[in-house]
């Protein structure tokens, strides 16, 4: 098959990328590098097509698109304090990007998009684990976008045949989880934060709770998502039915570490919500997808990549 990855460079699309080479499918990587880093694609350069250019080019997004059997639509601002600071750029790219790749889709007559869909646009429901029938209440701009993300793709599979599938991930981590940005992935900064010897930042009282999930996992979900034939028109959470709270998960990477992995506390952020857990029923059903990394294993890949990362560098991430 050949596969459009939009954001193929970034943290989940690099890993995605490298997965379908490893299968021999023909990839597409679109991305603007913009927070997605060249380096990520090295291993796997000489074996894809790279375009680079923003989902927000509705010119380039069809160029890219031609001859493609299925895109796996990752691109995205996907920080939620980011979201809350400035609402227009994260409409202007995953909303306004989101249609173009629908519209681009559409008119190449690819079969199917997988979109990266959250778990953020659910809100701050009580009732967990959270599953694909619970109402959407979206609490921040980044949820709402994905919120619209997906009723556009339901409307293009109505209306043209488009297969479409969003995933809602809950909260990934792994390997390639940029560190340097303060809106990145909160296991990104623990680790760094371990690694470069300095404390980890809690906003709230750590008791917070969310269903980690390894990217190795995510990865999986989403060449599952490719092909299953009764997943078309469904929404499908990816996670491992499991939450952990930011202080236990602190303990943990002690545990893993051998180094010190003390937290100080701040106050909680505008558009965090307190606890989370995937209800993975369907997927397991609609999917055939299992974990197959728990979190403390996760834990200690994503660790081991980190310190290889510091030995390469020379100096600690941070």
């Amino acid at each position: 098959m050949r596969y459009l990855v939009t954001g193929g460079a970034g943290f989940i699309g690099s890993n995605t990328v490298d997965e379908l080479v490893r299968r021999s499918h023909n990839v597409v990587v679109l991305d603007d590098l913009s927070t997605g880093k060249a380096e990520n694609l090295a291993e796997v350069r000489g074996a894809i097509e790279l375009a680079q250019c923003s989902v927000t080019d509705l010119d380039k997004v069809r160029e890219a698109c031609r001859g493609v059997d299925c895109v796996i639509h990752l691109a995205a601002q996907t920080s939620v304090p980011r979201s809350v600071k400035d609402p227009i750029e994260t409409n202007q790219i995953n909303v306004n990007g989101t249609l173009n790749v629908l519209v681009a889709a559409r008119d190449a007559r690819v079969k199917r998009v997988v979109f990266a869909s959250s778990c953020a646009v659910y809100g701050k429901t009580q009732n967990l684990p959270i599953r694909e029938t619970t109402s959407l209440d979206p609490i921040s701009p980044y949820g709402i976008s994905k919120q619209v993300g997906e009723a556009y793709g339901h409307v293009f599979q109505q209306l043209y045949g488009l297969e479409f599938v969003p995933l809602r991930y809950f909260n990934v981590f792994g390997p390639r989880q940029d560190p340097g940005s303060p809106y990145s992935g909160v296991l990104s900064l623990f680790n760094a934060a371990v690694m470069a010897g300095t404390q980890p930042t809690i906003y709230g009282d750590g008791e917070q709770s969310r269903d980690f999930v390894y990217v190795g996992n995510v990865v999986e979900a989403n060449l599952l998502a490719a092909e299953a034939k009764i997943a078309t028109g469904l929404a499908i959470n990816v996670g491992t039915g499991i939450r952990s709270t930011l202080n236990q998960t602190l303990r943990l990477l002690d545990k893993i570490t051998g180094r010190p992995a003390t937290a100080k506390y701040a106050p909680a952020r505008e558009g965090d919500i307190r606890d989370s857990q995937a209800d993975i029923a369907l997927a397991k059903e609609a999917l055939g997808y299992h974990p197959r990394f728990d979190f403390e294993e996760g834990l200690k890949r994503t660790w081991a990549w980190f310190s290889a990362s510091q030995r390469l560098s020379g100096s600690p991430l941070a």
